[in-house]
């Protein structure tokens, strides 16, 4: 009876983890669509004109917030004086 008991417990594992990998599976295909289309969206953008790189750009600083954008902005200003960019 015990290993009528610790079979099903295998049973059970291997479903849950066959599980957990499928789902991880659709999931990186969805990732991938997406991904598929957001490289549809930027070649639209470079196709009507659009700087992609900069529109990429954008989009990095869009996700950070206004004090973290002040800041890297600030010391990107003193690096470019310290080379004399500015």
């Amino acid at each position: 009876m015990a290993d009528d008991i610790t079979e099903t417990s295998q049973t059970v594992a291997a479903g849950q983890l066959r599980a957990f990998i499928e789902r991880v599976e659709r999931l990186e295909e969805e990732k991938k669509t997406i991904a598929d289309d957001i490289k549809e969206v930027f070649a639209e953008m470079k196709g009507t004109g659009f700087d992609t790189k900069a529109v990429r750009t954008i989009i990095r600083l869009r996700k950070k917030d206004q004090a973290e954008r002040q800041e890297e902005e600030a010391i990107l200003d003193l690096y470019k004086a310290a080379l004399g960019m500015e």
